[in-house]
């Protein structure tokens, strides 16, 4: 099986959001900057607590935020 990647649209919908920045959506997700810069490159796969919490934040459901592309 291959191994899959999640693409996402948290990049997007920071800036949609009044132009939040990375340090404010972490704030908000309870994670580090860092991590929210490795998920919008997509080099981090998040917990689904993590995808649940960013979600919540931009009030859209998991899969509208995260994609996933085998």
């Amino acid at each position: 099986m291959a191994k899959a990647e999640i693409q996402n649209s948290i990049r997007k919908l920071r800036f949609e959001h009044d132009e939040m920045t990375q340090q404010q959506l972490a704030d908000r997700v309870g994670c580090s900057r860092q991590t929210i810069v490795l998920l919008e490159q997509g080099r981090y796969a998040p917990s689904l607590a993590l995808a649940l919490r960013v979600a919540r934040t931009f009030e859209q459901s998991v899969d509208e935020i995260f994609q996933l592309q085998e």
